[in-house]
């Protein structure tokens, strides 16, 4: 075996990024000076992948929370509204709250429990086992929830979120009511008029709301889908996979990149002669089993990728072939005798028992999620990472 090297992933620093800079030029120059400097080679079928953070600041995709508030105000004629299924999150969601807070004169605050969409706890299944608590029909007042489980702070971050919002609200000069219930058509027991704030199962949540006679329905992918006074804006995700820049600024999930990976493509070939493929990423697709968080807050992982980069991975699964077809086997004519097979493999392995227990997901998810824990969201100063090997395997020297 010539060849001991799998799957690596590398971070790339970049400049600091500002509004207005050539992406596509600064990414490739700093893959290629980083190739020269350490060095490595670049080649066919490496994937550099550029975090959305970068891309949407040089696109200076941002809006305040004045923009925020108008357009909700706007879309739902001021009064009342249910906010409903948040996230628990100070960078995420709670700039949006203020935003949607200052728009309207009151909010229906209703929160998911134990958890929120992405594992965030309030609660443990063991506590409402132990109050006698059936999180699937029960609802729950404020004063309710405080007589059965008092006051409690994220394992992380410290933070009473249900204090936190409320009081967020408040200082905007809203009204707020908080309720504790999983079930959408809840809230229409207070208003006709709202706004769901989950992620991965806001179309579900629309179309219960609507079929229970809501009158106005929006999920944050409604809000801030068109410029706002000449705000950043996203067509197709609106507020969703927003971060905080500033106490009254956000930073919105990057619009119209595809023309950006297809150009650091073009780049790359003409530069090296070597076809790359290029993603921009968000959030990686994996759960936290300490804290329970599963990562995902962004609509996706990756909103814009290559041509290359379309699918599932095609494998098939080593230590199944070593246990079952290649049992007999030992030492060099294993090695062979596998390698073999994996030259062999022809078309889509879906539902071949040589391919269970590999992971069925999108290349874009895993690779994107590798590339999420490669370059933190904290000082590493990688926003671009290099990926190489991925699509290699056992049977290539």
């Amino acid at each position: 075996m010539s060849k001991y090297v799998g799957t690596t992933s590398r971070g790339i620093r970049l400049p600091i990024i500002k509004e207005g800079d050539n992406l596509a030029n600064i990414v490739v120059d700093s893959v290629l000076t980083a190739s020269q400097n350490e060095p490595f080679a670049i080649n066919d079928r490496d994937v550099i992948a550029i975090t959305e953070s970068v891309v949407a600041r040089s696109q200076g995709n941002y809006a305040t929370v004045d923009d925020i508030a108008k357009d909700v105000h706007d879309k739902f004629n001021g009064g009342e509204i249910g906010v409903i299924f948040p996230i628990l999150s100070r960078n995420r969601f709670a700039i949006l709250l203020k935003g949607m807070a200052r728009g309207v004169d009151k909010i229906y605050l209703m929160l998911s429990y134990p958890s929120d969409e992405v594992g965030n706890a309030l609660l443990t299944y063991d506590e409402l086992d132990e109050k006698g608590i059936n999180p699937y029909s029960d609802v729950l007042s404020l004063e309710r929830y405080r007589e059965l489980f008092g006051r409690k702070v994220h394992e992380f971050t410290g933070v009473d979120y249900i204090d936190y919002y409320v009081d967020l609200i408040k200082k905007e000069n809203c009204d707020v009511e908080v309720i504790f219930a999983n079930q959408a058509k809840t809230i229409l027991n207070y208003t006709d008029k709202v706004l769901n704030c989950d992620i991965h199962t806001r179309n579900r949540t629309k179309r219960i709301l609507k079929e229970k006679g809501a009158k106005i329905v929006l999920g944050m992918d409604d809000i801030l889908n068109a410029p706002v006074n000449g705000s950043g804006y996203n067509s197709k995700y609106g507020l969703l996979g927003s971060n905080k820049s500033t106490e009254e600024r956000v930073k919105l999930f990057p619009r119209d990149a595809q023309g950006l990976v297809e150009d650091i493509q073009a780049q790359m070939l003409k530069k090296t002669g070597k076809h790359v493929e290029v993603m921009v990423y968000g959030d990686g697709a994996f759960k936290d089993p300490q804290g329970k968080i599963w990562e995902l807050a962004d609509p996706v992982v990756s909103p814009f990728f290559t041509s290359g980069l379309v699918g599932t991975p095609n494998e098939l699964k080593l230590k199944f072939l070593a246990d079952n077809d290649f049992k007999d086997l030992k030492g060099e004519e294993l090695r062979e005798a596998i390698r073999q097979k994996i030259k062999e493999k022809q078309g889509s392995l879906v539902g071949n028992m040589a391919s269970q227990g590999t992971t069925p997901r999108q290349l874009t998810d895993l690779i994107g999620s590798l590339c999420d824990l490669t370059s933190g969201s904290g000082d590493k100063g990688t926003p671009v990472v290099l990926v190489q090997g991925y699509f290699t395997n056992y049977s290539q020297d």
